[in-house]
């Protein structure tokens, strides 16, 4: 069993729901997202997101554009990013990290850190690397089902779990092809837009929920659009999970270093109340 199955497992047995907050990596500052992640959890997180900065997002609206512009300009890749998982990791062992991105990062990282491997089960030096860093799942926005199959397999074998979006638009096909390769929890993309676009709609949430659990046994968590403590509050009451990141983002742009993780900590404290009201 994964960490993240074992995090949502915990949590239906007592009733509660997960709460996953998204940030950009090494954002606002190169050297902050450590520290924000465990202040995150101390807030009440779940599981964290933590995306990975991309010059040619598509998925992301400009909040989310913004705060990776500016991690890139620090430098921040693949390979920090999974320096910071490492360095969370030395005083966290149980909360699960979720690398949230695109494809481009990822293979390029393939093509840079190739490894020998001995055997078919060793891994691409990305799925090796990633898991020896400590990481627990991977979102890539633009891999599709029907072509990630031995991906999943893969990462599945380093005990980590391979999350797919799902949208307003997704038809009947397209949730059974994620059913078969999807682990951990499905995101279901509220909006018909990009990230922080938009007004949620919790009724049209609430009335898509049923149709995706017909074909999803896995968990599905709701993002895109969830800004407050009573949004969330609402659209916990049908998903099993609630994941917020623009409105983060926008929190903390304008904190100086030293307020950072305190700012983050506070907001998410405030969602974790509301949720378990």
């Amino acid at each position: 069993m994964s960490r993240i199955e074992a995090t949502f497992a915990a949590l239906k047995a007592s009733n509660r729901k997960a709460l996953i907050p998204f940030v950009t990596a090494g954002y606002p500052f190169a050297d902050v997202t450590p520290e924000l992640m465990h202040a995150m959890v101390a807030g009440g997180a779940d599981v964290i997101e933590l995306g990975v900065p991309f010059s040619d997002p598509s998925a992301d609206g400009p909040v989310i554009q913004k705060a990776g512009d500016k991690a890139l300009a620090f430098g921040i890749g693949l390979v920090q990013v999974l320096d910071m998982v490492r360095e969370f990791r030395t005083t966290d062992a149980t909360t699960p990290v979720v690398l949230m991105g695109y494809a481009n990062p990822v293979e390029r990282y393939d093509q840079k850190h190739a490894k020998p491997r001995p055997d078919a089960s060793s891994g691409s030096a990305f799925v090796q690397d990633a898991s020896a860093a400590g990481v627990d799942g991977v979102l890539i926005v633009d891999y599709p089902p029907e072509e990630c199959e031995a991906f999943a397999a893969d990462l599945r074998a380093h005990n980590m779990d391979l999350i797919f979006l799902l949208a307003p638009t997704s038809t009947d096909a397209r949730m059974q092809q994620v059913a078969r390769v999807a682990s951990g929890y499905v995101y279901y993309v509220s909006l018909k837009g990009v990230t922080g676009s938009g007004a949620l709609d919790v009724g049209a949430v609430e009335a898509m929920l049923p149709r995706i659990r017909q074909h999803i046994q896995v968990p599905v968590g709701v993002g895109f659009g969830i800004r407050d403590a009573d949004t969330a509050r609402s659209i916990s009451r049908v998903a099993d999970a609630v994941v917020i990141g623009s409105k983060i983002i926008q929190l903390l742009e304008d904190q100086p270093r030293e307020k950072v993780a305190e700012t983050a900590q506070n907001f998410l404290r405030e969602i974790r109340t509301a949720l378990d009201r």
